[in-house]
């Protein structure tokens, strides 16, 4: 296994795990926090087995956060919305191989949309997928549960994944963020980074804390 290029993972707390009765409060404090991206789940009820949110609800959180916004898409198809996600305030939209036909294509879109393109593999998603299309992926996320809801246990056989797409990353010699959604936990965040990852995706770790600056930071420090 190999080590990441950065000397620390970004921290991107998720959404999904905060209260949401408190929303607008709660993207503010993590954003004072010191968290790096927000990332969003969006979840159709369809291609997982929840649902969420859609572009109304992040186009209003847009206008009181600076943070990038990391939108992963859990909808089939994606193509039809991914202009209203743009629109709503998406820096980067991530898309899973088994949501569309053409997986080059949403690729293609995002990118001209003027977002950050990235590709999500499921715990059994094999990487090839990831073969003919890595020249177009800014970010690649591996999903260490199987996705539809938060507070998982984190299946340990991912990090053998997230190795192999890091050295695939490193052959290609291009600058592609590793990041892991799922189960993510003070215990196992140095093992994920020390396997390639370069951002924890962490929702009850961050959200479920009483100090959010607090668990950024050790989240940091026992990755690094």
């Amino acid at each position: 296994m190999v080590q990441p290029a950065a000397a620390s993972p970004l921290i991107a707390p998720s959404l999904l795990a905060s209260d949401f009765t408190r929303l607008g409060e709660e993207v503010a404090a993590v954003e004072r926090a010191g968290a790096d991206w927000l990332h969003l789940d969006v979840m159709d009820g369809h291609f997982v087995p929840n649902i969420t949110f859609g572009p109304p609800l992040i186009g209003s959180l847009r206008r009181h956060c600076r943070l990038p916004f990391d939108v992963h898409l859990m909808i089939a198809p994606a193509d039809p919305y991914l202009e209203a996600f743009a629109e709503a305030g998406a820096d980067h939209m991530l898309v899973h191989p088994e949501a569309g036909p053409h997986l080059h294509r949403s690729l293609q879109t995002i990118r001209a949309l003027g977002c950050k393109p990235g590709v999500v593999l499921n715990p059994a998603t094999p990487i090839d997928v990831l073969d003919y299309v890595i020249d177009l992926v800014e970010i690649v996320l591996v999903m260490s549960v199987n996705p539809g809801f938060g507070g998982q246990h984190f299946i340990a056989g991912q990090l053998d994944k997230i190795g192999a797409i890091r050295e695939m990353i490193a052959r290609g010699g291009r600058s592609i963020r590793l990041a892991v959604d799922g189960g993510v936990t003070f215990a196992n965040a140095a093992d994920i980074v020390a396997a390639g990852a370069d951002v924890l995706i962490a929702g009850s770790a961050v959200f479920g804390a009483d100090d959010y600056a607090a668990a950024i930071a050790r989240l940091r420090g026992v990755a690094k």
